[in-house]
């Protein structure tokens, strides 16, 4: 099959590089010239493990190449991915929908042959029949489908999610767009792999529902941690616990400072405004928004607590600011909340995070990036553990705490155990959800 894919994000270039790999013929499209460039020359402009060698193995193929011309691109593909950003509308919470719209348009003046348009994008329910339209009003003559295919990528695992899928979800309206979806993703159906053919509806709104539940096991979790310290338990034994429950399961419910990235956030935010613009109020996901910011609050007020209720002249290390490990996103990270509170308090903040730094030095003025923890620590008032990547697991406590001015630890990911911590040297261990 011959693709093009609209768009060299992350959705859209882990796609293209993926497709690929299944053997299609893909062509990845971006405005960007700059990332072209890059691309071309075979760099990558995302930080996803492995990504790098799967592209380059594909380019020396032949089966993948880069370009800015759309048009060119759509010409003769079986089907066409936007792979768009879509990101929250500022004033009203709803995904900004001009970049898919506008790709709608110039991929209908590019078509010349049977082709199924495909979101690939993120987006509110009935934006397939909208793009249809779009199409439709632009290229009158256009032969076309759309289907709805929405990602589940997790950052950090996104190439395993899309070789290995809980499931792909496929929303059609023809048998004819079925067909090419089903060739599309035939190395999947050859697998086992569970692929729903839905309409475009429930495509569209299968992946809100999706993330609104997933941010809800979080946030739920975390009020629970709260609790915990209040009334007593330990939340880890709590998860430990709800987890052995078929019914409930053992993911998500990871206690820390509060869900952020490129989609939990923007989702929620959508999914509630979808509910108020059809009157229907989405009520738990708007509690799990409020509930959300105020966890980063209480994570602040960890710390504060941890530096003898003042931040003012003290010297804290802070590892990791990244979303989650294993990426350089940093959009909504709890640290976008947690550091500014830190240096508005009158902190010195040293900052170490292994692919965050080139997001973050325009997201976190006034911090001092480091390459080294044990670096970053020395002299410092407290260390605070907010991102779990690898690197920061198997720390060597004894060497941290000889480094510090006072050694306390707030540990907001539960990476390390109290007794470990104070018995490698550390005068005092916070951590979240154990009661006192």
């Amino acid at each position: 099959m011959r693709i093009a894919m609209i768009g060299t994000g992350y959705v859209g270039l882990v796609s293209g590089v993926c497709f690929s790999d299944f053997g299609h013929d893909v062509i990845c499209v971006d405005k960007s010239e700059r990332k072209i460039e890059m691309l071309q020359a075979g760099e990558v402009p995302i930080y996803e493990p492995g990504l790098d060698v799967l592209m380059a193995k594909n380019v020396a193929a032949g089966r993948l190449s880069f370009t800015t011309d759309l048009a060119s691109a759509v010409d003769g593909a079986d089907a066409v991915f936007i792979a768009v950003g879509t990101p929250t509308r500022r004033g009203d919470g709803h995904a900004d929908l001009t970049y898919v719209m506008a790709a709608a348009e110039e991929i209908a003046r590019a078509i010349t042959d049977y082709t199924v348009v495909v979101t690939k994008s993120t987006v509110p329910v009935g934006t397939n029949r909208k793009v249809h339209n779009a199409v439709s009003a632009a290229n009158p003559d256009a032969n076309f489908d759309v289907a709805s295919n929405p990602e589940f990528l997790r950052e950090g695992a996104a190439i395993d999610d899309f070789m290995r899928p809980d499931r792909v979800v496929v929303g059609v309206e023809s048998d004819r767009a079925a067909e090419v979806m089903a060739e599309i993703y035939r190395p999947l159906y050859l697998r086992d792999f569970p692929i729903l053919t839905t309409d475009l509806e429930s495509a569209e709104m299968i992946k809100y529902a999706a993330n609104a539940f997933l941010a809800t096991k979080i946030t739920f979790i975390n009020e629970i941690a709260g609790l915990c310290e209040r009334a007593g338990g330990d939340v880890k034994e709590v998860a430990r616990g709800i987890g052995l429950d078929g019914r409930i399961g053992n993911k998500f419910l990871h206690a820390g400072p509060g869900y952020g990235g490129s989609c939990f956030p923007k989702d929620t935010a959508a999914l509630a405004r979808i509910g108020q613009e059809h009157a229907y109020p989405m009520q738990i996901t708007e509690t799990v928004m409020r509930v959300n910011d105020e966890v980063k609050k209480r994570m602040i007020n960890k710390i504060r607590e941890a530096c003898d209720d003042s931040f003012n002249g003290k010297t804290i290390a802070v590892l990791g600011v990244t979303f989650k490990p294993n990426t350089d996103d940093m959009r909504d990270a709890p640290s976008l909340t947690i550091v500014p509170a830190l240096i508005g308090g009158g902190a010195r903040v040293r900052v170490v995070d292994p692919q965050g730094r080139a997001e973050g030095e325009a997201l976190l003025p006034g911090v001092n990036w480091m390459d080294d923890p044990y670096e970053a620590a020395k002299d410092a008032d407290a260390v605070v553990l907010l991102t779990e990547w690898n690197e920061f697991r198997a720390l060597n406590l004894n060497d941290l705490a000889e480094t510090m001015k006072s050694a306390r630890m707030v540990d907001l990911r539960n990476i390390y155990s109290p007794a470990m911590v104070t018995g490698a040297g550390f005068d005092s261990y916070v951590g979240v959800g154990v009661g006192s």
